[in-house]
């Protein structure tokens, strides 16, 4: 048939690019929104922030600018085949830490008449983070494949 041949096409091409295409996507949004933190132009800025405040050796701007550097680390090594497995391990130690403020930060990311299933814009840009978990597990389940 005719569709089915259509169908094929589109599905071998999706399966040709899609993971190199979420692979290079994740690249460049870690390095974009990695390097507004440490040029202090982040609109995430005031959340971090308030999440790492309680942390020592530093003070929240130099956290910032930290975890700024790292998210830019990310976002490299997942441009590149040979360096994803770092890039998933730097990712899930990133991970921890973006989904703190949801526990640290109930007042920010929660609307208060509707905890825990009503999510403010934070709380909404902090749980979009488990489509980059499940694009990290996706990615990386290709690492062991030939080039």
């Amino acid at each position: 048939m005719h569709f089915d041949r259509i169908d094929r096409a589109i599905s071998d091409f999706m399966r040709r690019w899609g993971t190199g295409a979420l692979r290079f996507s994740l690249g460049i949004i870690f390095i974009w929104f990695g390097v507004l933190k440490p040029l202090d132009v982040s609109p995430a800025a005031p959340l971090v922030l308030a999440t790492v405040k309680w942390l020592p050796l530093f003070h929240p701007e130099n956290w910032l600018i930290v975890i700024g550097w790292w998210e830019v680390a990310i976002g490299v090594t997942f441009l590149f085949r040979h360096t994803v497995r770092l890039a998933i391990a730097l990712l899930a130690m990133q991970m921890v830490g973006t989904f703190m403020p949801l526990v640290l930060l109930p007042s920010v990311t929660w609307q208060a008449e509707h905890v825990p299933y009503g999510p403010t814009m934070e709380g909404q840009y902090i749980i979009k983070n488990l489509l980059i978990i499940s694009a990290a597990l996706v990615v990386g389940g290709t690492v062991r494949e030939r080039d």
